[in-house]
């Protein structure tokens, strides 16, 4: 108000029963629809988990030593056969170590000159 250049009156009594009565009604109005917004939003939030976990798999679990084939799919050859052709895992190799539950570091030969540490979903 003071923004605007506007005074406040001082005669009003802001206590009047007929004022307080619709606040406390618009009050109780607006509490119920909290309470049905809450109750739905909770639904909603039920039904988006459910529908998100039916595409989560299970993690397979990976141990160190474990000898595991790599995939080909992201690897760049210089000479490569046509695409049918190929293989799409190459050879086993040992894990080195499981760096979280979806990274591990693969035992590689020198001349591959890839990085050692790989997705999971990069191997079987």
């Amino acid at each position: 108000m003071a923004n605007y250049e506007r005074k406040w009156r001082m005669g009003a009594d802001i206590r009047r029963k007929g004022k307080v009565e619709r606040v406390m009604e618009f009050t109780e109005r607006i509490k119920k629809v909290q309470e049905k917004v809450e109750v739905v939003l909770r639904k909603a939030q039920k039904e988006t988990k459910q529908q998100a976990d039916r595409e989560r798999m299970e993690v397979e679990e990976w141990k160190k030593g474990n000898k595991v084939m790599l995939s080909i799919k992201y690897l760049v050859f210089k000479e490569r056969l046509a695409k049918k052709l190929v293989d799409w895992y190459i050879s086993l190799y040992i894990i080195n170590k499981v760096v979280s539950i979806n990274v591990i570091r693969l035992q590689l030969p020198t001349l591959m000159r890839i990085h050692p540490v790989v997705n999971v979903s990069q191997v079987v």
